[in-house]
């Protein structure tokens, strides 16, 4: 996988941000989660990418078809039609677990330098698919403050639908900031930068999966982004700051 690390920023004044795979590692935290109880049920053989994949196609099958279905819901739902896919037992008690476990995923390495850096130039900003509780418990990870915050519970909606990027597009303009100065960045293309595209927003596709098969816990898709880096910390180096 090749880079094309030229970002022309001109104009930009805001920076809107996928949050989970973006920001926060989710596939390790994801991982960390669920494989002891997949070694205690013998299945420790299932590969990291299969969990993944699995929880990729079981998320998007309960948010899609039900955009106002709480974020720890739809994760408590996931894991159990992943226990299912993998003959696992029933366990609701994982389940709950699950549920709350997104608020303790941990940020990339490079995360919280990378936004302190890019915050002395751009206004910063979170688009994200979860619920307002799990997204407070990793702002206090991230340490920087983000002057908004979208999340599925206010919009009622799952990225790739739009209500996210149409929110924050009024928001920001009732802050004085135009949509041509926005730049949106993310590491899902199907979540993020084929939305992005279909409102004519700018997207950094930051592929925190290069060197790795498959898509992991994103679903396929071939939007193009106006630019793609390996890490924030990459992103921070392109865009100057």
């Amino acid at each position: 996988m090749s880079f094309d690390t030229a970002i022309d920023a001109t104009g930009k004044r805001v920076l809107t941000f996928d949050c989970y795979g973006t920001l926060i590692d989710w596939e390790s935290g994801i991982l960390a989660r669920v494989r002891p109880w997949l070694a205690a049920a013998g299945r420790a053989d299932i590969p990291d990418d299969l969990v993944l994949s699995a929880f990729a196609l079981h998320q998007a099958r309960h948010q899609q078809p039900r955009p106002a279905l709480p974020y720890p819901e739809v994760l408590s739902r996931t894991w159990g039609d992943i226990q299912a896919t993998f003959g696992l037992p029933d366990d609701a008690g994982q389940c709950a677990g699950f549920a709350a476990s997104c608020g303790d995923w941990p940020p990339f390495p490079d995360t919280v330098a990378a936004l302190r850096r890019l915050s002395t130039r751009f206004a910063l900003v979170i688009l994200s698919n979860v619920d307002d509780t799990s997204l407070a418990h990793s702002l206090r990870m991230l340490e920087v403050p983000f002057l908004l915050t979208v999340t599925a519970e206010r919009v009622g909606s799952y990225k790739p639908g739009l209500p996210h990027f149409e929110t924050a597009v009024a928001e920001l303009a009732a802050r004085g900031f135009a949509k041509p100065e926005i730049l949106h960045v993310a590491q899902s293309r199907h979540h993020d930068v084929d939305p992005a595209a279909r409102l004519g927003i700018p997207t950094v596709w930051v592929n925190r999966r290069h060197g790795k098969r498959g898509t992991g816990a994103t679903i396929a898709n071939a939007a193009t982004p106006i630019s793609r880096v390996p890490s924030l910390a990459a992103l921070a180096d392109a865009l100057g700051v």
